[in-house]
């Protein structure tokens, strides 16, 4: 998420009573995850595991619960909380603003653009030219669609990112700041949910056509004219390249790569990254051909 307009590493570490080390007049444009960071923007890091990678990442400000030494170029803000610290400021910079209508007045609709009643479009949304909203369907604030989109009864477009931190009292939630996009030409199916990103954005490319009943993760990208069948659940963090085609009820864990042009058959069970232009079947999903070799084996060896 961007700012508005930069704020400098001392304004937000007096807001979060917390102390820095670097130039105070270093200025943040954005907060991000540590897997989607620019530079300007502040990530934080609460775990040695991940110390490193904060570090040395794009983001140019860190939040983070132990005083080391500071990257050249960077800043650090110590603070004791840094997961909670970095709620508290996606609160402050976006906050959740109920709504009074069932489109919101700050919206912008495209010319030719139809929403059937009983939909809902949320604050700064952006809708393109010539898209179809059914009834029932519902497009979260800060969403971006396309031209020439449809969206089926009961589909939910930004919805919060499933993101929670183990706590002796029970989950903490991460705020989700992000967006969903959905580039032009994309169709998505009734009752399916398409989660924003955590910080960035979950992208649905142009051509892309989704199918009933599927769920897909925050900061997930789609690329272009993709095919992804009922019932089919994507994890977060995941990347599928153009020309991809997921048949029904295929699981996808979170942080893979399907490459372009894979196909993957019904009922299968993605545990790993998968190259481009081949077909697959099964749990863990394999290339086709061979599962079905080994498949034919087994059943030899049990007669």
């Amino acid at each position: 998420m961007k700012f508005l307009q930069p704020i400098t590493v001392k304004d937000i570490a007096d807001s979060l009573s917390a102390r820095y080390i670097g130039s105070q007049d270093q200025l943040i444009t954005g907060i991000n995850e540590i897997h989607m960071v620019e530079h300007g923007d502040l990530t934080f890091v609460d775990h040695p595991k991940y110390y490193n990678k904060a570090l040395n990442s794009n983001a140019t400000t860190i939040l983070i619960n132990k005083q080391v030494d500071c990257p050249e170029g960077k800043a650090l803000i110590i603070s004791d909380t840094p997961f909670d610290d970095y709620v508290s400021l996606v609160k402050r910079f976006r906050p959740f603003v109920p709504s009074r209508a069932s489109v919101s007045p700050n919206a912008n609709i495209g010319e030719g653009t139809l929403i059937q009643p009983g939909a809902f479009v949320g604050n700064h949304v952006s809708i393109g030219k010539n898209c179809l909203i059914h009834a029932s369907a519902s497009i979260y604030d800060h969403c971006v669609i396309g031209d020439d989109v449809i969206i089926h009864s009961g589909a939910i477009i930004g919805a919060d990112a499933f993101y929670f931190q183990r706590r002796p009292e029970g989950w903490k939630k991460l705020e989700s700041c992000g967006r969903t996009v959905l580039e032009k030409h994309v169709e998505v199916g009734a009752l399916t949910s398409i989660d924003k990103g955590v910080s960035g954005d979950t992208i649905i490319s142009c051509g892309t056509k989704i199918d009933n009943h599927v769920q897909i993760g925050h900061d997930t990208f789609v690329g272009k004219n993709c095919l992804i069948g009922a019932h089919t659940a994507i994890g977060g963090v995941t990347r599928i390249e153009d020309d991809v085609i997921l048949w029904a009820r295929v699981s996808v864990d979170k942080n893979l790569v399907i490459g372009k042009g894979a196909v993957v058959y019904s009922m299968s069970g993605i545990d790993k990254s998968l190259e481009g232009g081949k077909t697959y079947w099964g749990v863990p999903a394999e290339e086709a051909r061979k599962k079905w070799k080994d498949m034919a084996k087994l059943k030899r060896l049990i007669e």
